[in-house]
């Protein structure tokens, strides 16, 4: 398996990746390459799951509009990573963000990454190749830097999944693979699956990972570390618990996001002496406390954490992270109340068809 993808694919559809123009991006941003690749991410990534219409998936997201505000200002601080998903708000976060980068910025100035799983057919060839051609409608494109499968398939062969993703590399609609939410052994198969067969790779993990959860220490980080694989995790601040001192908020989405809910409330009490760490170290750092969970995340050797912005100047903080940096001393101490968690990602099988919600507290 060559060392690096073919960006361009065979029929030479997309261009090799544009130079860099230092002149016009952010002092401040910082960027790195993904996986094996020379595509250049910055150290944030903006979630758009908070993009969409209100009611589709969550009550919280954003319009049109107030999607377009916050990419704007995502740009403007040098941010050029973009994470969606087929499924998120059924299909209306992929319009907006597609819609907001195209008033915005030139396609080949951004890296937009987007998902697939949650839909009929999985992750068959016929489904990969359906859901690529939509993905792609919807935010106005004709290729994806990065996409990603959102769950491991228990229905679908390896083979049939690796082969159709591939397919998607050489016809030049993809430029770089990517995996979310699995355990270690499944991410593991599926990358021999790819190199035994000459395919393109995963070059991205998006799993899920912050001070309040880290299972994928375990297995899963060192399995992609091995493999040179970026770690580019959601919920870096743990659905907001990480940027407060109180585990509640009084905002629309800590009212009604069931899944956050069923994702940490379990574990209320132990986390929240993790909580109060972040809190301390915060004031002493004279930092937010959302920065110092960010920092943390660099410091473990994640690439380009995802964060969910529903203001604008929630990205203002994580850029500001950046000027962050902790020592091995403030790190051991964030760490050292954590206890083993139940797993919180990963599935067991495949849930019912036209489920989107995991973990979504009942």
């Amino acid at each position: 398996m060559p060392d690096r993808l073919d960006f361009r694919g065979k029929n030479g559809k997309i261009e090799e990746a544009a130079k860099k123009n230092e002149q016009e991006r952010s002092l401040t941003m910082e960027y790195t390459k993904l996986g094996k690749t020379e595509i250049e991410v910055s150290k944030v990534c903006v979630g758009c799951m908070s993009f969409g219409k209100a009611g589709t998936m969550h009550d919280w997201t954003l319009d049109e509009t107030a999607t377009e505000s916050v990419v704007k200002h995502a740009l403007d601080l040098g941010i050029n990573f973009f994470d969606t998903a087929n499924g998120y708000s059924a299909g209306t976060s992929e319009e907006y963000l597609g819609k907001a980068l195209k008033k915005n910025v030139s396609r080949d100035r951004v890296v937009i990454a987007s998902k697939v799983y949650f839909n009929p057919g999985r992750l068959s060839k016929e489904a990969i190749h359906r859901e690529i051609d939509g993905s792609l409608k919807r935010l106005g494109t004709d290729y994806l830097d990065l996409y990603i499968i959102h769950r491991f398939d228990y229905e679908t062969p390896m083979e049939e999944t690796m082969e159709a993703l591939n397919d998607l590399v050489q016809a030049g609609k993809v430029r770089a693979l990517g995996a979310s939410a699995m355990y270690g052994y499944q991410f593991y198969n599926l990358q021999l699956c790819a190199r035994d067969h000459g395919w393109a790779r995963f070059e991205a993990m998006e799993n899920h990972y912050n001070l309040l959860y880290r299972e994928d220490e375990r297995e899963l980080i060192p399995i992609c570390r091995q493999m040179d694989v970026s770690l580019i995790p959601y919920s870096p601040l743990a659905a907001g618990h990480l940027t407060r001192p109180e585990w509640t908020a009084d905002t629309l989405r800590s009212k009604t996001d069931r899944v956050a809910m069923g994702k940490y409330d379990r574990t209320e009490e132990q986390d929240m002496q993790i909580v109060a760490r972040v809190h301390e170290l915060a004031e002493k750092r004279g930092v937010k406390m959302q920065q110092i969970a960010l920092a943390w995340q660099w410091a473990k050797g994640v690439v380009s954490p995802i964060v969910g912005a529903t203001k604008a100047r929630y990205l203002d903080d994580a850029a500001g992270a950046l000027d962050v940096t902790l020592n091995s001393e403030e790190i051991a101490f964030l760490e050292e109340p954590y206890l083993p968690h139940r797993i919180v990602g990963a599935i067991d099988r495949n849930p019912p068809q036209g489920v989107v919600l995991l973990d979504e507290k009942k």
